[in-house]
């Protein structure tokens, strides 16, 4: 039942922020940088299987050692978490710049900031909240 909860925890935090982040605070300039290279429509199936697979692995990597270890365990979460954004965002955004003629840089250093805040937050969140009447 822990997971479930840390899982739907994990959901709502990551998706209203990265709405937010995508919808409204980054939405132009993308628009500006990469607007040539987007698609005109989302691809929803693509997205929904990348959400349920990132969840997961924030789960398992970051809340699984963040709950049991509870003296520590915001401190892990956050830290487990971070680090999952940045390997995963700078994974994403090292490999556009090295494979994509426009990529650019500056797009790889305000995503991968991006990862390690919302990865660390939904991570510390999450695991406070899956915490909660334990």
């Amino acid at each position: 039942m822990i997971w479930i909860k840390s899982y739907a925890a994990c959901l709502v935090v990551f998706l209203a922020f990265d709405a937010l982040w995508l919808g409204v605070v980054m939405r132009s300039s993308y628009q500006r940088h990469i607007g040539h290279l987007m698609a005109e429509k989302v691809n929803w199936t693509a997205a929904v299987v990348f959400y349920a697979i990132y969840l997961a692995g924030i789960v398992f990597f970051a809340i699984r050692p963040a709950l049991e270890d509870p003296e520590r365990a915001i401190l892990t979460a956050a830290l487990h978490g971070a680090l999952i954004g940045l390997m995963a965002y700078a994974t994403y955004g090292l490999t556009n710049l090295a494979t994509l003629r426009e990529w650019p840089a500056t797009m790889v250093w305000v995503d991968t900031a991006w990862g390690v805040f919302i990865t660390g937050t939904t991570a510390t969140v999450a695991t406070w909240i899956a915490s909660l009447g334990r």
